[in-house]
């Protein structure tokens, strides 16, 4: 099951969405902002399909 998800980019505070793969219990990687490009630490878990946990962080450079 997939969702999107709306939350702020930590960069560019711009609103941005991401589609989550709920179906697996723990997630982390890296994707782009779609507005400003820069890389954001993406994580969260699941529970019975459901969102229990996201962040979304700036990785140092």
């Amino acid at each position: 099951m997939e969702i999107e998800h709306f939350f702020t980019c930590p960069y560019c505070w711009q609103t941005v969405s991401m589609v989550l793969d709920l179906s697996v219990q723990e997630q982390s990687y890296v994707e782009d902002c779609e507005v400003c490009c820069n890389p954001i630490q993406v994580s969260y878990t699941t529970d019975d399909s459901e969102l229990q946990d996201f962040s979304a962080d700036s990785i140092e450079q």
